[in-house]
C-alpha cells in the first residue's frame, strides 16, 4: 500500500493553485533561459568535418539539408558498440516524430555517432526510426564537441565534459556499480569502452554559407529532450527509479 497523504477536493484545489503559481514562475524563468541561450555568441566552425550518411559523404553544412538551423543529438554509439545506448535510444524514441515538424520550421534534427554507418543503419532499421543519422567515424567531430574521449584521457581519471574537468572512473577499475556493468553489457562492451562516449546535443546555424556553433548541452541538460521523463515527472509517483529500469522499446516484456 502506498503511504501518501489524502484530502478533500477543496484541499486538493488549494494545493494545486499554489503549485500552479510555482509552475507559472518556472515557465517564465524557462522562457528567459531560452532567450539567454539564443543570445549566446556564435562561433565560426572552420574545420572541415566529414560524415558518412545515407546519401554519401557529407560536410557539416550538408547536414543542414538546405535549412538554416541544425540540431545535432550526440547519440552514444561507439565503433565497438553492438547496439546503441539504451538511454539515447529512449531519447530518440521521443524525438523521432518531431523531425518532420522541425523541418517545417527551418530546423534539421540529425543524430551523429562515432560508429560506422552500416551499424547505425542496421540499428535504425531495428528501432523503426526515420530521423537522419550520420557517422563521424574516423573524424574529430565527437572529440571536438566533447562527447567522445580516448582511452588515454580516461586513464588520467578526468576528462573535459559539460564545460569542466570531470572526474571519472579510471580505466581498469574493478569496483564498478552493478548498474555500470549492466548498461555497458547492454551495448556489448565493457564499462571503460562504453563510457568513452557521452550524451549531448549541439546547435548550429548556417548564415551566408558559413556554419556557426551556437549551443551545446550535456548531462542533465539533455533531460529536457528525454520526453519519457517529462511524462514521469507528472505521474503520481514521479520517476520512482530503481537501478537500470528502462530498456529499448523492443526489449520490454509485455506479456
Amino acid at each position: 500500500m502506498i503511504d501518501h497523504k489524502t484530502g478533500t477536493r477543496q484541499e486538493w484545489l488549494a494545493a494545486r493553485l499554489e503549485l500552479l503559481a510555482a509552475e507559472k514562475e518556472l515557465t517564465r524563468r524557462s522562457d528567459e533561459v531560452a532567450r539567454q541561450r539564443q543570445d549566446l555568441p556564435w562561433v565560426r566552425v572552420d574545420k572541415d568535418y566529414r560524415f558518412a550518411t545515407d546519401d554519401g559523404d557529407a560536410s557539416l553544412a550538408d547536414l543542414f539539408a538546405a535549412r538554416s538551423q541544425l540540431l545535432v543529438y550526440h547519440f552514444m554509439f561507439g565503433p565497438d558498440y553492438q547496439a546503441g545506448c539504451p538511454s539515447c535510444s529512449a531519447i530518440a524514441d521521443g524525438f523521432d516524430g518531431s523531425v518532420v515538424h522541425l523541418a517545417n520550421h527551418d530546423v534539421t534534427l540529425c543524430a551523429v555517432s562515432q560508429a560506422p554507418l552500416a551499424k547505425l543503419q542496421d540499428y535504425k532499421k531495428r528501432m523503426g526510426w526515420s530521423f537522419p543519422w550520420a557517422s563521424s567515424f574516423g573524424g574529430d567531430f565527437n572529440h571536438d564537441y566533447h562527447v567522445t574521449h580516448t582511452e588515454q584521457e580516461w586513464r588520467t581519471g578526468a576528462v573535459e565534459y559539460n564545460f569542466r574537468a570531470m572526474e571519472v572512473t579510471p580505466i581498469g577499475a574493478t569496483d564498478l556499480h552493478p548498474m555500470m556493468t549492466e548498461i555497458s553489457a547492454s551495448v556489448g562492451v565493457d564499462w571503460p569502452t562504453y563510457r568513452q562516449q557521452g550524451p549531448g546535443m549541439s546547435a548550429f546555424v548556417l548564415d551566408d554559407g558559413v556554419v556557426y556553433h551556437t549551443y551545446s548541452t550535456y548531462e542533465r541538460g539533455v533531460d529536457a529532450l528525454w520526453g519519457m521523463y517529462q511524462w514521469l515527472d507528472r505521474a503520481p509517483l514521479g520517476r520512482n527509479e530503481q537501478g537500470f529500469w528502462w530498456r529499448r522499446h523492443d526489449e520490454y516484456d509485455n506479456d
